[in-house]
């Protein structure tokens, strides 16, 4: 057998490491001795995913080798070694360690580094870059003496970093050149709202900033200052200011690289050394550096293909498309997003009040897609790259490749995936496309999303395209007549609506029968609060009675919402937002002797904030003697109706929107459903309530009043489709009695009113068939389980304060009846906000 050559791979990082692993899948070790030097002291890890190390991912986590990988292939990693020097004379490569290895091939993987503007100070104590694990630990163990970061740099990874440091508990800031937040990916639209929503969540940002100095006093920095004469406070920066190419080892042996860097690459990826390729990040090709790793894993493909095989492939450009959750703000951009094509034409959706922006770039006769930019809700990302990258003809309304599904009618026929040619791309990542998973899904008898990712690697690098997976895998079992199961959990061979139906047919009052009867095990997170609120929708009995108490979450098991600092807040009802000086007074003294943040929601509520759970009987009995009862801010039930004045004080007003509001929402108030509901009434169309953005939604007119079904405003808002128009208020809460009970028995679990009614086949005509015509017979029947629940309706709080068994458990320890003394804030605008871990550790010096 003739001997092997030697391929030696410079770089352990996402790019080299994916080289690898295709040489190994494709036999490639019988023809080479691969050998990688690995600069770091740890092989290759995630490094898209690298601020997930801040939330509780550990190195191991992270790591992208499986174990033994290397050691089973025969491939020889030097750990903690960088390459130094190639001798292309010699064929070798030289270690800063002294290892020196002959070499066939070489395959430069050196990826880039953090670029660290010329400022004065950039290199004082208290600067970091975010790059490495390394720099990541630097970073957290710094910060615990800072109160206030700075990011310097506004694009993707100066995002990410900032949302780094606000992990860490400090005062935020981002500082970015350009006059826009992620000036490569986004306009000044997007940039528009992507700026309001980060500020929204206490991060100051500062555009059109060029700093010139990082002023240090007693080695630790204390500010920076701008060309424009300004400054701002800071204890650490990080600096995220875009790449750079690491090619100093192409400098080195002399090999052609960029005038501004990078190493200089052909189709194959070769250099200008015919036995030496270069890939990822540190490679140019056509004067353009590909900063993503999608790019970089199509390079590295590039190559296993022409070295294991002599397969002949290449390398012709990538496609820069990505999607993002920075700072928890979906942000996407794809294909020609700036419209930069000849003749573009362009439609955006700017919605300010909910923070998205949708725009679409189309060709000049408007036939094609060729480009757009999502911010704030990017979850038709996977479907419009589809139509760039393949080309399809829009449908005749292109905006509604953006907006819910019009009145009554199903969602655009051509966005389905089966709709898509086998040659689509659906991972860029991994570059896996639709004809592999199907042939995956098919030969290998594939039934679960993560067996597909195993199998095909799709989903497994950014997970954008983890939804078109989904919708493939289902596909592919319906044409197998394989049944796509629905089923609750592994504990329940149900849907949820099978499982509604169960119990309440053989009118099983306790999870222990259901289980018991139609089920296995002992339940599990999944099961247990969803059969709570199908108990609770059913015969409404307490929460916390003995058979329940042990299925709920932590919100409803201590009736109130848990935060961040382990206390919890209180928010009493408030019907229709009507509210007496008395009732106000008391909600003020409440406020003032337990201590707590006073804020009013969007739901013309008072939210009262930082009580711990030993206060939380107190608390209420306080309310309740005020006649407040509890507002359900805690579970999945009706939040709020919302109303303006009405006739009653505005001059616009044609009907009493405030007393319709305050009756409705005394009906439904307890009423649990598959995920919360929140309502309005308005008085007029002028629609001050905002009720077609709600999930049912009262609009008041001169004959009557017109009902508005299946809204939502929040993280993907949807207008509101009408039920009926001009009808009484009798007819009204008929209708409504109807509708709700239909929703809460047929919606799968945590399924919202717009979710489950864009999937209703049949659209709104459907839906006005069963409530209005009562096509299924079944409309009186849903009218008495309503009235049931109206009738046997209880404060939940007064039910718990009247009972010694259930007030028990409201203690922060089970063995002392001492409150956590663990708890620390600060004072902020007049009222107390938790500490942050930084000013925890200035506190106990």
């Amino acid at each position: 057998m003739a001997a092997k050559n030697n391929l030696v791979v410079i770089g352990n990082g996402m790019v080299g490491h994916k080289f690898l692993e295709q040489m190994i899948a494709k036999g490639a070790t019988q023809k080479w001795n691969l050998i990688t030097f690995c600069e770091e002291s740890r092989v290759a890890y995630d490094r898209v995913n690298l601020s997930g190390f801040f939330a509780g991912k550990t190195a191991a986590d992270l790591s992208l080798v499986e174990p033994g990988l290397y050691q089973e292939n025969g491939i020889q990693i030097y750990i903690g070694d960088k390459a130094v020097e190639i001798n292309r004379e010699e064929r070798t490569v030289l270690s800063a360690n002294g290892v020196k290895v002959n070499y066939d091939k070489i395959v430069l993987a050196t990826g880039s580094y953090p670029f660290v503007p010329p400022i004065k100070g950039k290199d004082v104590p208290g600067t970091f870059v975010y790059r490495t694990i390394e720099d990541l630990e630097a970073m957290s163990a710094y910060a615990k003496s800072c109160r206030t970061g700075v990011v310097i740099g506004g694009g993707l990874l100066g995002l990410e970093a900032a949302n780094a440091l606000k992990n860490l508990g400090l005062d935020t800031h981002v500082v970015e050149f350009a006059p826009r937040l992620m000036p490569v990916q986004i306009d000044d639209a997007g940039a528009s709202i992507l700026r309001s929503k980060i500020e929204e969540l206490g991060i100051g940002v500062h555009t059109s900033k060029s700093t010139t100095e990082i002023v240090s006093e007693n080695g630790k920095i204390v500010k920076m200052l701008f060309a424009d004469g300004s400054q701002l406070p800071t204890d650490m920066i990080v600096f995220s200011a875009g790449i750079r190419p690491r090619d100093e080892l192409a400098k080195q042996c002399g090999l052609a690289v960029g005038e501004r860097g990078g190493i200089t690459i052909n189709e194959s990826c070769q250099t200008t050394d015919p036995n030496i390729y270069a890939i990822g990040e540190c490679a140019l090709y056509q004067n353009r550096i590909y900063g993503l790793v999608a790019p970089g894993y199509t390079m590295a493909g590039v190559v296993a293909d022409i070295l294991s095989d002599g397969t002949p492939s290449s390398f012709t450009g990538a496609d820069m498309s990505t999607k993002l959750k920075l700072l928890g703000v979906d942000v996407a951009s794809f294909g020609d997003n700036f419209g930069k094509t000849p003749g573009a034409k362009e439609i955006a959706i700017a919605d300010t009040i909910n923070g998205t922006y949708k725009k679409l770039v189309l060709s000049q006769d408007g036939k094609l897609l060729l480009g757009g930019i999502l911010v704030g809700d990017a979850s038709a990302y996977g479907t419009l790259l589809q139509f760039v990258q393949n080309q399809i003809t829009l449908p005749p309304y292109p905006e509604d490749l953006l907006l819910p599904p019009r009145e009554g009618k199903p969602s655009t026929p051509a966005m389905g995936v089966e709709n898509l040619p086998d040659t689509a791309q659906i991972c860029s990542c991994n570059n896996v496309s639709k004809g592999q998973i199907c042939n995956a899904i098919r030969e290998n008898n594939l039934v679960d999303v993560p067996s597909v990712k195993k199998c095909t690697k799709a989903g497994t690098g950014c997970g954008g395209c983890v939804p078109l997976v989904t919708d493939l895998l289902k596909s592919e079992m319906k044409k197998a007549g394989i049944e796509v199961k629905n089923h609750l959990c592994e504990h329940f061979p149900h849907s949820r609506q099978e499982l509604y139906h169960l119990l309440r047919v053989n009118r099983i009052k306790t999870f222990g029968e259901l289980i018991q009867k139609f089920g296995k095990g002992t339940g599990c997170e999944i099961c247990k609060p969803a059969v709570a609120s199908m108990l609770a929708s059913t015969w409404n009995e307490h929460v916390l009675e003995t058979s329940h108490v042990g299925l709920q979450d932590t919100n409803d098991y201590f009736l109130a919402n848990i935060q961040k600092d382990g206390t919890y807040s209180v928010v009493p009802r408030v019907p229709g937002g009507e509210i007496t000086p008395d009732q106000l007074i008391v909600l003020g003294e409440v406020a003032k002797e337990f201590g707590l943040y006073t804020k009013i929601t969007g739901g013309q509520r008072i939210d009262l904030f930082g009580a711990r759970v030993d206060q939380l009987p107190l608390i209420w009995r306080r309310l309740v003697d005020a006649g407040f009862e509890s507002g359900h801010a805690y579970g999945k039930a009706l939040r709020t109706v919302k109303s303006c004045v009405g006739s009653t004080w505005c001059r616009f007003g044609v009907q009493d929107s405030t007393s319709l509001a305050i009756e409705i929402e005394l009906r439904y108030r307890g009423l649990r459903s598959p995920h919360k509901l929140k309502s309005a009434v308005s008085g007029c169309i002028r629609e001050c309530a905002e009720a077609q953005g709600k999930d049912f939604g009262i609009i008041a007119t001169e004959k009557g009043w017109n009902l508005y079904v299946c809204g939502n405003g929040g993280m993907k808002p949807q207008h509101a489709v009408l039920l009926a128009a001009d009808i009484d208020k009798e007819t009204l809460i008929k209708y409504l009695d109807r509708f709700l009970v239909f929703y809460i028995r047929t919606a799968d679990r945590l399924e919202r009113t717009a979710t489950w009614f864009n999937k209703l086949e049949g659209g709104i005509e459907y839906l006005k068939q069963v409530i209005i015509e009562d096509s299924l017979g079944i409309c009186a029947e849903l009218e008495a389980q309503m009235e049931h629940l109206v009738k046997t309706y209880q404060c939940e709080w007064k039910a718990t304060i009247e009972s010694p068994e259930k007030m028990k458990r409201f203690r922060h320890f089970v063995n002392s009846d001492k409150p956590d003394t663990s708890l620390m804030y600060v004072e902020e605008r007049g009222q107390k906000r938790p500490a942050t871990e930084a000013e925890k550790s200035l506190a106990t010096r």
